[in-house]
């Protein structure tokens, strides 16, 4: 569980925000938004917030490029519901606690959101496509921001990284800290379809060839990039940063390692064309340094322990409460 101040509210953003950009959904109330899927001490979670989770969990599967068959959605469903059962449970033991949240906070967290969007009714037309109204958001930031502060108190606050665990961490993980020799390059690209017929693909390369001429002649390969190649780099002189081992197709990356800063290839054949590659810098592959990784380890390393942490408070808090869950699941 990824701990970071305003998570749970984020989630409400994410959620509205991922709707009002995306394909526009019906704006009639679905009947089984209602229905109830789980029962915490009596607060009911609906179809509906087990639907709004699982808009923002389907985008990131998305990102990916992964697809979620039907098992694994059902499989996934059943984790979205445990996890908003374990936000319940919290959210009712920092009740307990006598943790409230104000509610000028929440108009101001609220206002924070309605910012997100161009206009007012961009934030409204999210909303609609949610099912939610103005009161329902209201709610839900006042649920993520007692969380929150619930969270700090209790564990965040509380939980510290000493040096010698964070130390000792590095020394037993030296694998995470490699870091990969890179290069930087630049390419001149003629498109041609692996497909295509022979006299395309010799169009394609006397092209190149021609350019080529070009450079042994002392042309400067930014600006001949810039008008002759057809990739999206030629805006940039055909500089495509810098890159390491596995991000680019193996022919061209075989030929970019393998020349010198400053020097230019013979024509590169790629499925996306003709390419002659120039590289301009190279980083050689390293081990970073404790001093440059301590401070990014040791939050990594509270986070990790404060996730643990609550987890293991909520399966705590499971064992007394009484939680009935209705979702059917398939096989």
């Amino acid at each position: 569980m990824l701990i970071k101040r305003n998570l749970f509210v984020l989630l409400v953003i994410t959620a509205l925000w991922i709707c009002v950009s995306g394909p526009r959904a019906r704006a009639e109330e679905p009947k089984s938004s209602k229905e109830k899927v789980a029962e915490v001490n009596g607060a009911i979670i609906t179809r509906g917030d087990l639907d709004r989770e699982m808009v923002v969990v389907k985008k990131r599967f998305g990102r990916t490029g992964r697809n979620i068959s039907g098992a694994q959605l059902s499989q996934l469903e059943g984790n979205v519901l445990d996890s908003l059962i374990g936000r319940e449970l919290l959210f009712q033991d920092a009740r307990k606690a006598g943790i409230q949240i104000g509610d000028e906070a929440i108009d101001k967290q609220l206002e924070t959101l309605k910012k997100r969007f161009p206009e007012e009714k961009d934030f409204k037309n999210a909303m609609e496509q949610m099912h939610l109204s103005e009161q329902d958001v209201r709610g839900q930031i006042r649920q993520g921001m007692t969380i929150q502060k619930y969270v700090e108190g209790k564990f965040i606050n509380r939980i510290s990284i000493g040096e010698e665990e964070t130390k000792a961490y590095y020394d037993g993980h030296q694998a995470m800290f490699k870091k990969q020799e890179e290069v930087r390059a630049s390419h001149i690209l003629i498109k041609v379809d692996p497909k295509a017929d022979e006299k395309t693909k010799l169009a394609a390369r006397q092209k190149l060839e021609g350019i080529q001429k070009e450079l042994l002649g002392g042309a400067d390969f930014g600006k001949l990039a810039e008008k002759y190649s057809e990739g999206p780099s030629a805006a940039k002189g055909g500089d495509l940063g810098y890159f390491h081992r596995g991000q680019m197709v193996p022919p061209f990356e075989k030929v970019a390692f393998a020349l010198k800063p400053g020097e230019i290839s013979d024509i590169v054949v790629t499925r996306f064309g003709y390419h002659l590659v120039k590289v301009t810098d190279k980083k050689p592959g390293k081990t970073l340094a404790y001093a440059e990784v301590k401070d990014k380890l040791s939050r990594y390393l509270k986070e990790k322990k404060v996730g643990k942490a609550i987890d293991d408070h909520v399966q705590e808090l499971k064992k007394v409460a009484k939680v009935k869950r209705f979702l059917a699941v398939q096989p």
